[in-house]
């Protein structure tokens, strides 16, 4: 047993963080797909993990930084996208509100690192460098390319490095991965460098960001990444099969418009067809946290009248979802335990005692 004089600062950070330690690390490993399914873990943020029956292993947007630290920073950095959009130039108070589900550094199987922007919540630079060490196989980098840039300017190799824009096609394993057009406002607002005007300019959303669609044997999984609201997810829904669809989900603060509303995302799931629609995105920052019941609400509000044919899931960071197995459920649960109860004698002092 420790004693205090042996505690410091290194030794509790080891011993408590990432919070998770390996538990979903080998939840994930230990997983065996089923046949014409598909498993998905929500690891926070936007991030996600696709696992097959074929043992395919893809990371979408995973990420292990954190947001504020201390509270001496007056002001956003110049360029910064929230202040492009707003005019704002106050300390944006984004601190991070969920634990670290999965330790990047025990990653061992996987197939593919996707990135659908570059933003500092959807790339990480301690998983590129986990991948690079851990993973013995030379697996792809596939994002468009200001993301492939910044990997790049991180030290991955650009021979590991796959540029997609819109309409491109990368087969990983039993995976297709469709890169689909991007409507993340916030991206195209975003300057690299500092302070930019960009008053008369025209930035290219396709070098910029990317939605996806990854075709499994199991069903189809259209991520719409940090996209707002578009007339053009119909276009998406009529031209592919889409199963799951996922997308980033908040309360903006006033001035402000980045996330999808509840609202925005019932239009967003009926418009692509899908069977499943998944909030995301809403968990992470203090200053856009939302309440998903929200679109449990108006959905039961919506659904007889607009006759929906698909359904809202509310999943919980960590938590594992199946499809088709899962595509009924409405809310998840973290497994409670003790199914195991009374098999054994109990150790109590007498039986009233509970």
């Amino acid at each position: 047993m420790a004693k205090v004089n042996e505690i410091t600062k290194d030794t509790w950070l080891r011993a408590t963080f990432p919070e998770w330690g390996t538990y979903l690390n080998e939840q994930i490993e230990d997983e065996v797909v089923k046949p014409n399914t598909v498993a998905l873990w929500w690891i926070g943020c936007m991030g996600f993990w696709i696992k097959t029956e074929h043992n395919t292993n893809i990371a979408v947007d995973l990420w292990f930084g954190n947001g504020k630290r201390t509270t001496r920073t007056a002001n956003m950095l110049p360029g910064h996208q929230m202040a492009n959009m707003s005019g704002g130039r106050l300390q944006q108070p984004n601190l991070r509100v969920q634990p670290h589900v999965l330790d990047p550094f025990e990653v061992r199987q996987l197939d593919a690192v996707v990135a659908t922007h570059y933003h500092a919540d959807h790339m990480d630079i301690h998983f590129a460098a986990a991948v690079l060490q851990n993973v013995k196989e030379p697996i792809p980098f596939i994002g468009p390319k200001s993301s492939v840039d910044l990997w790049i300017k991180w030290g991955v190799p650009a021979e590991r490095c796959i540029t997609v824009k819109p309409g491109d096609v990368i087969k990983v394993k039993d995976v297709e991965i469709v890169a689909l057009d991007s409507f993340d406002r916030t991206c195209l607002v975003t300057t690299d460098g500092g302070y930019v005007p960009l008053a008369g300019t025209i930035p290219n959303m396709d070098e910029k960001a990317v939605n996806y669609l990854f075709k499994t044997t199991g069903g189809n999984i259209y991520d719409a990444a940090d996209s707002h609201y578009s007339i053009s997810f119909a276009d998406h829904g009529k031209k592919h099969k889409i199963d799951v669809c996922f997308g980033a989900f908040g309360e903006n603060p006033v001035g402000i418009a980045d996330k999808q509303t509840s609202v925005d995302l019932l239009r967003m799931a009926e418009a692509l067809q899908s069977k499943v629609l998944i909030p995301l995105h809403y968990d992470i920052w203090s200053n856009f946290m939302a309440d998903p019941k929200e679109i449990l609400a108006v959905y039961d509000m919506k659904k007889d009248v607009l006759k929906y044919k698909f359904k809202p899931f509310i999943w919980q960071v960590g938590g594992k979802f199946t499809f088709p197995t899962d595509q009924n459920d409405r809310e998840y649960h973290h497994r409670r335990g003790f199914e195991d109860a009374f098999e054994n004698e109990q150790n109590i002092p007498f039986k009233s005692l509970l």
